[in-house]
Formats: structure tokens, C-alpha cells, sequence
């Protein structure tokens, strides 16, 4: 029952499928985007197939744009950066970096961390799962 005829609030967030211009409105519900403190850096070390771990840093901002950071261990210390922008997913509690190719570009929010998901979105269970978890700083 809604008090003194207030309709309820709304925030609006980028789609996953659109651009910075094309928004989702989210009600009231708690979700990662409208519920977490999640602006930040996020760090971890995520398993690699051809190398010992990729060193991952992750920065995700209030305007919705990322540098990410990655050294894959035992190939020298070469850095790669990548910027862009993000949007949320529907549900308002995965991230979506826009513009990597051929890499998980999909992370699921948390509280004081993101988790990295596997190509098609989905969370990666097994003995490694924690491995994908990055945590802020």
C-alpha cells in the first residue's frame, strides 16, 4: 500500500543490449546495481590455460566505463589494458564489458567482489570456481 499517493521509484539503467542511450527501468527491487556499493577495482588471479594465471584488475565506474587489466604469469610482464564502457544486465546483477572479443567480457556482482562468467553467461562451477571470483580492494 502505497502512502499519501507517492508512486513508487524508479532507476533507470543500461540495457545489456543497448547503448549508453537505451535504458531498462528497474522498480524498487534490490539488485546489485541499485543495492551494492559497486563502483571500485576489483582484483584476482583467474586460471589460464597456456600459462600459470592471468592477473586481472578490473575498474568499474559511476558513468559505466571499465579499464581492465591483465598480466598472464610466466609470459613475461607485459600488462594489457583495455577501456570501454558497461552495461547491466536485466536483472540489474551482471555486468557486461562491452567491446572484448573472444574473452569473458561477463561478470556477475556481488558484495565486494565480482565473478567472472564463462562465455555464454554462465556462472563456472567445479574445483576451480572460486578461481573466478575477483575481489575489491
Amino acid at each position: 500500500m502505497a502512502g499519501c499517493g507517492e508512486s513508487p521509484k524508479k532507476k533507470a539503467f543500461v540495457s545489456e543490449k543497448g547503448t549508453t542511450n537505451s535504458t531498462v527501468i528497474l522498480s524498487d527491487q534490490h539488485t546489485s546495481a541499485n543495492a551494492l556499493d559497486w563502483m571500485g577495482t576489483y582484483n584476482g588471479t583467474v586460471p589460464c590455460a597456456d600459462c600459470e594465471g592471468i592477473e586481472t584488475e578490473i575498474t568499474i565506474t559511476k558513468d559505466l566505463t571499465f579499464v581492465m587489466k591483465t598480466t598472464y604469469m610466466g609470459k613475461g610482464d607485459q600488462i594489457f589494458e583495455e577501456k570501454g564502457s558497461f552495461t547491466w544486465n536485466t536483472a540489474g546483477n551482471t555486468i557486461l564489458l562491452q567491446g572484448l572479443q573472444n574473452k569473458p567480457n561477463q561478470y556477475f556482482v556481488g558484495e565486494n567482489k565480482i565473478e567472472q562468467l564463462d562465455l555464454s553467461g554462465n556462472r563456472i562451477t567445479g574445483d576451480l570456481a572460486d578461481k573466478y571470483i575477483l575481489k575489491k580492494r
